[in-house]
């Protein structure tokens, strides 16, 4: 195989939301290290959302179909993800980095006597050598991460670093295998799966955000940057501050410690752009920031600055929107 392998997850045939971000680094690491790509996807079944995979610029699907697959287990997932990398040896093998890849991909790594890189933001090319770039201390330094040893190489992939909406279209193979699993190979047994309570908003899903800071200074003023929401038709979000000050639900956080999103649209009105919110915003396509502070963070990621008060701003925005 060589070029670069992207491990997909999915779930009763739906792709993860994470897993065409992952495809999308798959193909800008083999363009520019002229390489070829392909992806995986494992499963019972999963003939359809292979096909649906398919559509995508690759080399070839590889449809990893077995009953002992059907719910996820880390020994399943690993035997089939290792005997697939032997068999046709990717030099590199990227995964979104979800829950359930931090939980198996380390144990591939390893069964394979490699490291995991994970949470990737950003790469780049050097002499020829892929180099990683990912963030510590909860964003507040970025570290250049280079392989050593022979491939393949693993890394994740963090949520929002790369854009499904940059995939390339196409029509490539499938081809199904069907590996050499064995019941008492898989020590765990799946209970019912775990569900949160229903969110009232899934952030990861708006394609517009207007998120609010501690620039509105007061609980009754978020009353101002809603209007704004409303008639952008757009998801109100918040800052730390604002969901810690139970002004906002938990679930309307942005940031390390909240959700990570990748909007078309992000308005951050009143956020200073502490490097913990712009870690959970900074992958969203076009950043609007308002903010009286013309030094504030937020402006260095931003397209589009207003450097104003929002009390000011915001209405006129909305009088102008509804006009």
């Amino acid at each position: 195989m060589s070029g670069v392998l992207a491990v997909l997850e999915q779930r009763d045939g739906v792709l993860h939301k994470s897993a065409l971000e992952a495809l999308a680094a798959a193909q800008q690491v083999g363009a520019e290290l002229g390489g070829k790509v392909f992806a995986a996807v494992l499963g019972s079944g999963v003939d359809a959302v292979a096909q649906t995979v398919a559509g995508y610029k690759l080399e070839k699907v590889h449809a990893i179909d077995h009953e002992l697959l059907k719910q996820y287990t880390p020994d399943g997932y690993t035997a089939a993800l290792k005997a697939l990398i032997e068999a046709h040896r990717p030099e590199y093998v990227l995964f979104p980095h979800t829950y359930q890849v931090r939980d198996f991909a380390p144990k591939l790594a390893t069964a394979l006597n490699r490291v995991l890189v994970s949470d990737l933001i950003a790469h780049r090319v050097e002499n020829g050598a892929l180099v990683l770039v990912r963030q510590l201390f909860q964003g507040k330094f970025n570290a250049d991460v280079r392989f050593a040893g022979e491939p393949p190489y693993f890394a994740s992939i963090q949520a929002g670093a790369f854009r499904a909406d940059k995939l390339e279209v196409g029509s490539a193979p499938v081809e199904k295998t069907v590996p050499e699993l064995k019941a008492d190979q898989v020590r765990t047994r799946p209970l019912e799966l775990f569900r949160e309570s229903q969110r009232a908003v899934d952030l990861g899903a708006a394609q517009i955000i207007v998120s609010v800071g501690r620039g509105i200074k007061e609980a009754e003023n978020i009353a101002v940057v809603r209007k704004l929401a409303e008639a952008l038709g757009a998801e109100l979000a918040a800052s730390r501050p604002i969901c810690d000050n139970g002004w906002l639900p938990m679930e309307r956080q942005v940031g390390s410690s909240g959700q990570t999103v990748a909007p078309k649209l992000y308005v951050a009105v009143g956020i200073s752009g502490a490097i913990q919110h712009l870690v959970g915003m900074k992958g969203s396509k076009t950043i609007v920031a308002i903010n009286k502070d013309p030094e504030a963070p937020i402006f260095e990621v931003a397209d589009y600055g207003i450097v104003g008060d929002l009390f000011e701003v915001v209405p006129a925005l909305v009088e102008a929107l509804k006009k």
